[in-house]
């Protein structure tokens, strides 16, 4: 890869070089990527479980003797004359029984990793973002050559139609219309869950009033340099996700992901 790289205005013309940070020459290691990912991904999960006493509340039990009365030996509820009495319950294969083996809220969902594990796989997850081969084999539709660094008049755009004009300047706007066409709603029994496609991701220093602009388009993603994780840049785990970086942004790389790019 090129030491130095091209610092594009929102015109789309090349006002001056930048040196990119040691970060870039970092090996690309999808295997750490993807355990960090991983780990990372299972601190948003929330730990679930269930009334121990779910399922049981109910009078059924087992005959005495169980046998000798040509029925099968599950529990019943007790009575007569009402919808339940002589229905199974209390057990799994029954309509409102238990669940056989419930989710327990003592169990540890948060998996664990190593700083140095994550830094490094945060340091390959930059790298593959100037990576072309894996950029285009996520998928993504570019023209600019890669890793595309902008100047920071990008972060004092106001209007979405400025920022789609510049993304087209780019050719990020086929990677715009990809990510649409991968937008699906999933619908389940308890509600409608919209997933998007992953479209560009912008990394800038200050989001400033940008951050309002692109929850308006779908597909486009902001992260503040500081902030910047593996599940920005990698999402699913897949690496090389086509990223537009500000001059700025990328001046203001944590030190030590740059020491493990070095």
């Amino acid at each position: 890869m090129e030491t130095q790289v091209k610092v594009l205005d929102l015109e789309g013309k090349e006002v001056e070089s930048f040196d990119l940070p040691l970060v870039f020459k970092t090996p690309i290691r999808e295997d750490v990527i993807n355990r960090v990912y991983l780990a990372l991904q299972s601190h948003h999960r929330q730990p679930q479980g269930r009334d121990p006493l779910a399922g049981e509340r109910t009078s059924a039990e087992s005959g005495h003797p169980p046998t000798g009365r040509g029925i099968s030996r599950i529990p019943r509820v007790k009575g007569e004359r009402y919808s339940k009495s002589g229905m199974a319950g209390a057990v799994a294969s029954t309509v409102h029984g238990r669940m056989p083996h419930p989710p327990r809220s003592e169990k540890v969902v948060w998996m664990k990793v190593n700083n140095k594990e994550r830094h490094l796989a945060l340091a390959s997850a930059i790298a593959a973002t100037g990576n072309t081969d894996l950029v285009t084999k996520r998928g993504h539709k570019f023209t600019a050559k890669l890793p595309i660094v902008v100047s920071g008049d990008i972060e004092n755009i106001t209007k979405i139609r400025e920022l789609k004009k510049f993304l087209q300047i780019v050719g990020a706007d086929k990677d715009i219309e990809r990510a649409s066409r991968r937008t699906k709603k999933v619908s389940s029994s308890l509600a409608k869950v919209t997933r998007i496609g992953n479209g560009p991701l912008l990394v800038v220093s200050n989001n400033s009033k940008l951050a309002g602009i692109v929850k308006s388009m779908e597909g486009v993603s902001l992260v503040k340099s500081a902030d910047i994780s593996v599940l920005d840049l990698a999402p699913g785990s897949a690496a090389g996700r086509l990223t537009i970086w500000t001059k700025d942004a990328l001046g203001s790389l944590t030190k030590n992901v740059q020491n493990i790019g070095a």
